[in-house]
C-alpha cells in the first residue's frame, strides 16, 4: 500500500535523497519510470485506448516538480514560489491543448500504478481518451519512492507559414485557388489581427477567422461557404493567437473569399 497519495491534476483545460534516475537526461526514462510508462500504457491497451509516446518536455517538467516534491512533508502539486503545472511544462517546452498530472509516494512503481487504477481522479487521467504524451519522473528518499507522471495531449510547434500551407491545401481540395499575391496575402493577415472588418483594398466577399490547436481542418461555416460556388479564389493569412495563454498551444487564420 501507499503510505502517501495525493490528488490527481487536470488542466484542459522537491533533503538530501539520491536519484535513481539521470537528472540530467528526461529524453531516457530509468528503468523504475519505463516500469510505469509501462504499466500505464498496459492499463491504457486493456482500455482499448491508443498508447502514450514518451515526451522528454513532459518528463523534464515531471522531474523539476518532483525534487522540489521529495523534499517537503507532504505531497502538492505546486508548493509556494513554484510554478503551475501549465508553466512549469510550457517552460520546459511542452505544446498542449491540456493536461495533467499525477503524483504519489510509494514503495514500488507496480504499488503506485495500483493506488493510481484505484483512485477515481488518477484513473481518469490515465484513461483520458484525449491525452497522446506522457512524462515520468521517479526519485528516492529513504526507501520512498516520489513519483510524477505529466500527461497532455500534444500541438505540433509549427510555424505561421506552416498554418496558412496546411490551410492552403485544405482550401485547394474544395477547388479554390489559393492567392500567393504579396497584396492578397498581407490583407490576409492583417485581417487576422483585426475582430471585424478586413484590411487593405483587395474587398473579399467572406471573411472568415478562427482559432484552434490543429489546421487540419476547415470550421463547417467556412465549408457551407466554399461549398456554394461563389467563390473562386482564396487568401489565407495566420497571426498571433488572440487568447495567449502559456503553454496551451493554438494558432489563428484569417481566409477571405473572393
Amino acid at each position: 500500500m501507499l503510505r502517501t497519495l495525493q490528488c490527481a491534476l487536470l488542466v484542459s483545460a522537491c533533503l538530501c535523497a539520491v536519484p535513481i534516475f539521470a537528472q540530467d537526461d528526461p529524453a531516457a526514462p530509468s528503468p523504475e519510470e519505463k516500469q510505469l510508462l509501462d504499466l500505464t500504457n498496459d492499463a491504457r491497451a486493456d482500455q482499448g485506448l491508443g498508447i502514450l509516446k514518451w515526451d522528454p518536455a513532459l518528463a523534464a517538467a515531471a522531474a523539476k516538480h518532483n525534487q522540489r516534491m521529495r523534499g517537503q512533508p507532504e505531497l502538492s502539486h505546486q508548493y509556494p514560489g513554484e510554478e503551475a503545472l501549465t508553466d512549469r511544462a510550457a517552460h520546459a517546452g511542452a505544446h498542449f491543448s491540456s493536461i495533467a498530472e499525477n503524483i504519489a509516494m510509494g514503495p514500488s512503481p507496480n504499488a503506485i500504478e495500483r493506488e493510481w487504477l484505484q483512485s477515481v481522479p488518477h484513473r481518469a487521467n490515465i484513461f483520458d481518451p484525449r491525452m497522446d504524451s506522457i512524462g515520468i519522473s521517479v526519485v528516492r528518499r529513504g526507501g520512498d519512492l516520489y513519483a510524477t507522471e505529466d500527461f497532455s495531449h500534444t500541438v505540433a510547434s509549427v510555424s505561421p507559414g506552416q498554418v496558412e500551407s496546411q490551410v492552403a491545401a485544405l482550401l485547394q481540395k474544395q477547388n479554390l485557388a489559393v492567392s500567393t499575391d504579396p497584396a492578397y496575402v498581407r490583407d490576409a493577415r492583417e485581417t487576422c489581427e483585426m475582430n471585424t472588418g478586413s484590411a487593405g483594398g483587395t474587398k473579399p466577399l467572406f471573411i472568415m477567422r478562427w482559432e484552434s490547436s490543429a489546421m487540419d481542418q476547415l470550421p463547417p461555416q467556412l465549408t457551407q461557404q466554399t461549398a456554394t460556388g461563389k467563390f473562386k479564389s482564396a487568401a489565407v493569412g495566420s497571426c498571433t493567437s488572440a487568447r495567449p495563454q502559456q503553454g496551451f498551444t493554438s494558432y489563428r487564420v484569417a481566409v477571405l473569399l473572393y
